[in-house]
């Protein structure tokens, strides 16, 4: 099982990004989606996911901002970024907690995609 991310980018502030994470191998079922973002020298933090429930979670700092989504027809999660700013600058990765049938119940984390707000 392989999480590829996609979309970062350099945008200046105010501007929109879509990231999208795709998963292939054979998942079978899927307990979790997430996002964080990490900056060097700081601690991986939450941005936003999709609980047991199926409801989205955003961390305060980016709630009315960004926006969570997933296509399970295409194995794909996303994170809607409007109105970035420069404190929104950090590598991002997505994560889900997954099980399949080699692997069984487990985390997994794609390779990290970066975004540079600059003001």
């Amino acid at each position: 099982v392989q999480l590829q991310a996609s979309g970062g980018g350099s945008v200046q502030a105010g501007w929109s990004l879509t990231f999208s994470c795709c998963s292939s191998g054979s998942i079978t079922e899927i307990d979790a989606m997430n996002w964080y973002r990490q900056n060097p020298g700081n601690q991986r933090e939450f941005v936003a996911g999709f609980g047991t429930s199926g409801t989205a979670n955003y961390a305060e700092s980016v709630k009315g901002r960004f926006t969570i989504s997933r296509d399970v027809t295409k194995n794909t999660m996303y994170l809607q970024m409007n109105n970035l700013a420069p404190e929104d600058t950090a590598t991002y990765y997505c994560y889900v907690f997954a099980f399949s049938p080699a692997t069984r119940w487990k985390p997994f984390w794609g390779q990290g995609t970066h975004v540079t707000v600059s003001s």
